[in-house]
């Protein structure tokens, strides 16, 4: 079994900045992909950034040059650092990792919030 453990969201202002958290731990064999998604009210989940096994990294379009997504594949954890949030960020941040066999796990989820 594997668990997904999210942590780093929260309240912050406009222009601020918070650090996303999601450790894998449990049967996990070997991790490819690691993925961030958000999911704002009414709207529908959306990829945020992604990052390979090799540490190739892409990014939404919304988001680019402002969040930053790494792994530490000691710890089998993937981070996503946002800065200059914006109130459009104002999500449910969910973590979700593929592995080699195809295997895919997602994270319980994390509330941003962004004041304006």
């Amino acid at each position: 079994q594997v668990q997904l453990v999210e942590s780093g969201g929260g309240l912050a202002q406009a222009g601020g900045s918070l650090r996303l958290s999601c450790a894998a731990s449990g049967s996990i064999f070997s991790i490819n992909a690691m993925e961030w998604y958000r999911q704002a009210l009414g709207k529908q989940r959306e990829l945020v950034a992604q990052i390979s096994s090799g540490g190739s990294t892409a990014y939404v379009d919304a988001v680019k040059g402002r969040f930053t997504i790494s792994r530490d594949n000691a710890k089998n954890t993937v981070y996503l650092q946002m800065n200059s949030l914006k109130p459009e960020d104002t999500a449910v941040y969910y973590c979700k990792v593929v592995g080699r066999i195809g295997d895919v796990y997602w994270g319980q989820g994390t509330q941003v919030t962004v004041s304006s």
